[in-house]
């Protein structure tokens, strides 16, 4: 009798952990009236895999993603999440079959959280800040704050504030906050320009001239 062939086993790798970010109405319900725990386990009744919106669960992967699918309501829950499984994507938001509800709160509380642990993300509705020389980088309706010679990049409706000598990005209807040294009167003033408005234009990254002049950077 020869001997027993030896199975061959195929070590799969464990998924990436992958967090998202969403909002539910005060009473907890999301769209089509699905009801969402404030923490804990959590799975979609009407599960199907498919590239279409709707039949799962939905959110932002780390935070990031389509600002103007979320509620921007006052009393809006936000959420943050561990998505159990696979995702598919759906271009500015995930959906999933299930998930772990790890926080539920309001906005700056849920993105201060998801940002601590996955900084550097354009976070939604997220504040951003750091020092000189720094990146901070917020998604839409966010705030991005960076210090001296940094970047400040914000999303759609967001707000982007860099120090002196630093660059300033934001999306649709932005704006951008840049300090400038006024050589004459010896003291720093602030330039704000609004997206939209005297040539200022979405994605573009701007700076101040000695003047004070908004300028869009070199390529």
């Amino acid at each position: 009798m020869g001997k027993a062939k030896k199975m061959k086993t195929v070590e799969v790798a464990p998924l990436e952990r992958r967090l998202i970010l969403r909002t539910c109405n005060s009473n907890m319900t999301s769209h089509g009236g699905f009801v969402w725990p404030k923490e804990g386990y959590v799975e979609a009744p009407d599960w199907a895999p498919t590239q279409q919106c709707g039949a799962g669960l939905h959110g932002f992967l780390w935070g990031e993603g389509r600002g103007e699918l979320a509620s921007w309501s006052l009393d809006a829950v936000w959420l943050v999440a561990e998505i159990i499984g696979e995702h598919i994507d759906l271009k500015g938001k995930v959906k999933f079959k299930a998930a772990n509800v790890l926080f539920c709160g309001d906005r700056l509380a849920a993105t201060a959280l998801l940002s601590s642990l996955a900084p550097g993300r354009a976070i939604i509705g997220g504040t951003a800040t750091a020092g000189d020389r720094g990146t901070a980088t917020a998604g839409d309706r966010g705030t991005a704050t960076a210090g001296y010679s940094g970047t400040a990049t914000a999303g759609d409706r967001g707000t982007a504030t860099a120090g002196d000598r630093g660059t300033a990005t934001a999306g649709q209807v932005g704006i951008i906050v840049i300090r400038w040294w006024d050589e004459e009167k010896e003291r720093y003033r602030l330039t704000i320009g609004y997206v939209g408005e005297d040539g200022i234009e979405p994605g573009v990254k701007y700076r101040c001239d000695a003047k004070g002049k908004i300028e869009a950077c070199p390529v």
